[in-house]
């Protein structure tokens, strides 16, 4: 009999009687009594069997339910024993952190110490670097090496450069520059030699500023030679790439020195503008030397194409490298002086393909379209963006500096006693802090130190300024004809990079009360009138936040919707609104 339909989730008692009884008619029929007989039996069997294992299991259960109820109580009391060790950790974690906030602050203050002695342990270095060398420089003249001994003014070049703000720098620039001139005159007469007759081997043991100013004092303006000429453009290039290595780290000591990089140290405003006004010269120079290297350049294509352009004949194609041997000159029954005396050929195949294709290239585009500087003009257009970088910092460093005061709360207009007073005064009874009316003055003032730049004939100064770039470009979509005029674009870069510094500072402030809102407020209208005095445009973002800090409480989630998320989160958590 299967016992396990009674399992089921549907078990049916009326199917399961006549299921049995249809298979007991299949095998005896006529016995249906005697089967039912049997098949109560068998049930009343299988009910013992169960009630016996309920009996057996339920005597096992009531034997085991002590111990388990004595394991619960262990680990109840396990786990009250971790919460109370979990308790313990966290309070001596959290007086971990307290005892040793002061020591950790120690520490870094000793690594900042530790810092500036190891700067102040390679000054030392320096400074007694340059003492050192400085004693033997004399007896390393008298061994006349020049290699040796323009080993030893780089270094002491390196040295100076660490000594910039010892009493005696001045002094040790002069005495610098004069063994520079005593190691020219060892050289020079050796260079002029080299050059008289042409020994290139010896050429490398010279530094450009050698041979240049060598050749220089020696040829004056006589007329040289297609040679010579050759032999000049080689230390050109490096000569210049030199200077303006030297003239870049004279840019960054000034800005070292006028501490461009600091933070303020006095709250105290001065309205100098000699750093400027010596910057704009600066700028004027490299304009300068941006238009004599592309005079330089122009002057250089034509003289190559000139020399050597007459050889290339109307065929000729610098993929196929044959046209100088087959050009005009031997058409016209001339000896071609490429063939008879092509010593680059000879030495370097691959030199005197770009010089072919070099020629090529001036004859097709010519010389007013030529790369032969293209490394030169882009250092000095690099050292001009330094220059006008320099000038702007200088202009700007006293608005940077006022624009900081306005995150010190004595300078938020923090009303105290008389806050209660003042929260229901209109806001024109408020006026505009000491700072911000510094910053307005400084920049009302800008136009007339930015005149220069209209007034001054100076192609130099002008090329320089159009060449650079300014930091703080205007905003997409807004109208900016300042672009056609370049004291407009210099004063509006000022002005857009004073109304984002600004915005920078605003969102750093932690908490406004009521009177700071209204105080910060004024002083955003002030600056705001300003802008609008010089005609330039307020930026979008400072624009937002005067509405932000004018929204009433009430009227803030509505007056935020249409302004940028973040802004008004920002804003209303200053301000101690929910948002």
């Amino acid at each position: 009999m299967d016992f396990s339909k009674f399992l089921a989730d549907d078990f049916d008692v009326k199917d399961w009687v006549n299921g049995a009884f249809k298979v007991a008619q299949q095998e005896a029929p006529g016995r249906a009594d005697a089967h039912a007989a049997t098949l109560v039996m068998k049930l009343q069997l299988f009910i013992q069997e169960v009630n016996n294992s309920i009996e057996e299991s339920s005597i096992q259960a009531l034997q085991n339910m002590p111990r388990v109820l004595r394991d619960i109580e262990a680990l109840k009391q396990e786990a009250s024993f971790l919460k109370d060790q979990m308790t313990m950790v966290k309070e001596d974690i959290k007086k971990f952190e307290q005892d040793t906030l002061q020591s950790m602050q120690v520490l870094v203050e000793i690594d900042q110490v530790k810092s500036r002695m190891q700067l102040a342990a390679e000054a030392l270095q320096e400074a007694d670097k340059w003492s050192t060398l400085s004693a033997d420089i004399e007896e390393t003249f008298k061994t006349q090496d020049v290699a040796v001994i323009s080993s030893k003014l780089a270094a002491m070049q390196s040295s100076l450069a660490m000594l910039v703000d010892t009493p005696d720098y001045s002094e040790k620039c002069v005495q610098l520059e004069a063994l520079k001139n005593r190691l020219e005159a060892l050289a020079s007469p050796q260079i002029v030699s080299t050059f008289n007759t042409l020994s290139t081997g010896e050429t490398h043991a010279y530094t450009p500023q050698h041979v240049c100013r060598s050749v220089t004092q020696h040829y004056g303006h006589k007329r040289l030679d297609w040679d010579s000429e050759t032999a000049l453009l080689v230390p050109s290039s490096p000569i210049l790439l030199l200077y303006v290595s030297d003239f870049s780290v004279t840019l960054q000591s000034i800005r070292k020195k006028y501490k461009f990089e600091e933070a303020p140290t006095s709250e105290v405003f001065t309205e100098d503008w000699t750093a400027f006004q010596n910057s704009v010269r600066i700028i004027a120079t490299c304009g300068e030397l941006l238009r004599q290297c592309g005079a330089f350049e122009q002057q250089l294509s034509n003289k190559i194409l000139g020399k050597a352009g007459r050889f290339l004949w109307e065929g000729f194609n610098p993929r196929s490298l044959s046209g100088l041997q087959e050009g005009g000159a031997e058409r016209r029954g001339q000896k071609n002086p490429w063939q008879e005396y092509n010593y680059l050929q000879q030495s370097s195949m691959a030199e005197y393909n770009n010089l072919l294709e070099t020629l090529h290239t001036l004859k097709e585009k010519g010389t007013g379209n030529s790369s032969l500087l293209s490394e030169t003009r882009s250092a000095l257009t690099r050292l001009n963006q330094q220059a006008n970088q320099l000038a702007f910092d200088s202009v700007f460093l006293q608005i940077k500096h006022q624009l900081c005061l306005a995150n010190k709360p004595e300078f938020r207009g923090s009303a105290g006693l008389g806050e209660t007073l003042n929260e229901n005064l209109p806001t024109f009874s408020l006026s505009p802090q000491e700072y911000i009316t510094n910053i307005g003055q400084y920049i009302m003032s800008l136009p007339l130190h930015l005149e220069p730049f209209v007034t001054q004939e100076d192609p130099a100064l002008e090329l320089a300024l159009h060449t650079g770039k300014l930091p703080y470009p205007p905003e997409q979509g807004d109208d900016v004809p300042e672009l056609e005029n370049t004291a407009d674009y210099w004063l509006g870069s000022i002005a857009r990079a004073t109304m984002q510094t600004y915005c920078d500072v605003i969102l750093q402030i932690q908490e406004l009360n009521p009177h700071s809102t209204k105080q910060l407020a004024t002083d955003i209208d002030y600056l705001s009138n300003v802008m609008d005095a010089l005609g330039l445009q307020t930026s979008r973002t400072l624009q937002n936040i005067t509405t932000l800090l004018r929204a009433k409480p009430e009227e803030f989630r509505q007056t935020a919707k249409p302004l940028p998320r973040r802004l008004s989160s920002t804003v209303a958590a200053m301000r101690g609104i929910e948002y």
